[in-house]
């Protein structure tokens, strides 16, 4: 996998060849974004399975396993349903190892052409809804290096843009972490899609200038209302577009809609180090002796969602019937 955290300053391949590495490059971030962590943790299974052929307790070591890469993060429901997904596949084969890590690691290969076939499917279908002519504003990164290939919310912008479509993006930079100048202000460089980085406090005053004509962001987990959690930030950017009547796009895979959790009050939300907010660089910039509170994530209701893009077609209120619909 691409090593994330050192982009853009480095362009590096992390070679995996355990299930463990696996979840220490997920849970360090060294891959991001919630479908892209979902082929990943399947992969790491693949390679949890060829490591178990060997013992008295396959089945039992692969549970384990997939204990271990649940543990990485909780809000990316992608994670789960990948592993749900390839240990559901292995159990197809009771008493047969062999038979259970070729299943397992087919599974995975398929889930990561699923991935690419499910984005190119969100792209069209998003695209349509962009104003040629528009600034789209962003927020994270939610391209290429979110996925397996061509991105989610960014893969919307990169398919009107290959359409035809003259688009300019505004950058949300995404603090703490910023993915969004690091990630998404590269992916747009390499694709030359024309892009300006801004401060995550700067996109409510570009839209009270008329200079966003809609806002699309990814989603790491969504409730079977609508109600989204993404990136910390994406819920401001969302109060801001209702209020000066920008339209939100939200693009995820159905994979990402948690069918069983209602609404986002139950979502489970990641809280990190503190050093991701008091230093840059390794440097700390905030004073010793006062506290850090890092949520990851927010989370968005759903009725500040224009619609949800998936592969198979646009979801409008209400969410609980047209996401339903599409499954």
């Amino acid at each position: 996998m691409i090593d994330q955290r050192i982009l853009p300053e480095r362009f590096e391949i992390l070679r995996l060849t355990d299930y463990r590495e696996v979840a220490d490059g997920i849970r360090t971030m060294a891959v991001r974004g919630a479908p892209a962590i979902g082929v990943s943790a399947a992969l790491g299974m693949a390679l949890a399975a060829r490591e178990g052929l060997g013992s008295a307790d396959f089945f039992g070591d692969l549970r384990q396993a997939g204990a271990v890469l649940r543990s990485t993060r909780p809000t990316a429901v992608n994670l789960f349903w990948a592993i749900d997904r390839v240990l559901a596949v292995a159990e197809s084969h009771p008493g047969d190892p062999k038979r259970a890590a070729e299943a397992v690691l087919a599974e995975a290969l398929t889930m990561q052409d699923e991935d690419v076939r499910a984005n190119r499917a969100m792209g069209a279908h998003g695209a349509e809804l962009l104003p040629d002519g528009g600034n789209i504003l962003t927020h994270c990164n939610t391209g290429s290096l979110a996925a397996v290939y061509y991105g989610t919310a960014l893969g919307v912008i990169r398919a009107a843009v290959e359409g035809g479509k003259k688009l300019h993006v505004w950058v949300d930079e995404t603090r703490p972490r910023l993915q969004g100048m690091k990630l998404t202000a590269w992916e747009c460089r390499e694709l030359g899609i024309p892009a300006t980085i801004i401060t995550d406090n700067m996109a409510a005053w570009l839209m009270k200038q008329g200079k966003v004509d809609a806002v699309i962001v990814g989603a790491d987990r969504i409730a079977a209302n609508g109600d989204t959690a993404n990136k910390i930030g994406t819920y401001g950017a969302a109060v801001s577009a209702r209020a000066h009547g920008v339209p939100f796009y939200v693009a995820a895979p159905l994979s990402t809609v948690d069918f069983k959790m209602p609404n986002g009050e139950g979502i489970p939300i990641e809280e990190r180090a503190s050093d991701e907010v008091t230093h840059a660089n390794g440097v700390r910039l905030a004073p010793e002796g006062v506290p850090v509170y890092n949520p990851a994530f927010d989370v968005t209701p759903g009725d500040h969602v224009t619609a949800i893009i998936t592969e198979r077609g646009v979801a409008r209120a209400p969410f609980t019937e047209s996401l339903a619909s599409l499954r």
